[in-house]
């Protein structure tokens, strides 16, 4: 059959690219960098997630 705990950890890494497109894309950063984050989320998807959640474009707020 196939073993629960990959399936588990897939559906919480696809959960976390979705949020993190939906960030990307909600972010002020310019369209081209927006792209580029998305293509790097969507390739790779758990590497991509980590790479953005720390160099990603931050929404300033001060």
């Amino acid at each position: 059959m196939f073993n629960m705990g990959y399936s588990v950890w897939g559906i919480l890494v696809l959960i976390g690219d979705i949020w993190a497109i939906i960030n990307i894309l909600q972010s002020s950063a310019a369209n081209d960098k927006k792209l580029l984050w998305v293509v790097v989320v969507v390739l790779l998807p758990l590497i991509g997630l980590i790479l953005w959640f720390f160099l990603g474009p931050r929404n300033r707020t001060s």
